[in-house]
């Protein structure tokens, strides 16, 4: 391993038991074909060399982080700071009951996906500004080493945009599919995307 190199394995949560609606900040379980989805990943990552397993404070990341740490022998760290972002008052509906109950609302959440913060929730500038900080702290504690985060999709669409140098307005064009792997690596100069929604 290149000693000023830092790998991500970045995943998202295995399919959720109510799949299809805003649940931000909701906690929520996975069913049991997420579990499958993580063990699926548990599989691709054990022969790697884990210093450490991450995710949210979520039980849907953490039940993944531990499927994903057990063979390594390791205990995920949950943070808050990388928790699904807040959809405030979509939180519980779908792209059909927001679009009833506030039309208003996604179309200038699409105009202007940076800064649109959701009432009652958060932008996807909030997001960044509460998750890139820690995840830097820890590209800099894990100098030299590899680690897994399981996270979430606007989560995950926010550090692949960071690490690509993309615009946030072009946020929606990244795919993240439950269970799905994204590896980036980390230099002192330099961020090397190696794998999107694997």
């Amino acid at each position: 391993m290149d000693p000023d190199r830092t790998r991500i394995y970045l995943a998202r949560h295995g399919e959720v038991v109510n799949h299809g609606v805003y649940n931000g900040q909701t906690d929520v379980d996975i069913t049991p074909a997420g579990q499958k989805q993580m063990e699926r990943l548990r599989d691709l990552l054990q022969d790697k060399n884990l210093s450490a397993v991450y995710c949210s404070d979520l039980r849907r990341t953490q039940k993944g982080a531990e499927i994903i740490a057990k063979p390594h022998g390791l205990v995920p760290q949950g943070f808050s700071h990388f928790r699904e972002m807040h959809f405030g008052r979509w939180q519980g509906l779908n792209y059909q009951g927001v679009m009833e109950k506030y039309p208003a609302d996604i179309p200038q959440w699409i105009n202007n996906l940076e800064t649109f913060r959701i009432p009652a929730g958060e932008s996807i500038r909030d997001i960044h500004d509460r998750a890139i900080p820690k995840l830097k702290e820890l590209v800099e504690f894990h100098r030299g080493q590899e680690f897994a985060l399981v996270c979430h999709g606007a989560l995950n669409r926010v550090i692949l945009a960071e690490a690509l140098h993309l615009s946030f307005a072009h946020l929606l064009r990244i795919e993240q599919d439950y269970g799905c792997l994204n590896i980036i690596d980390y230099t002192p100069s330099s961020t090397v995307v190696k794998l999107i929604n694997g």
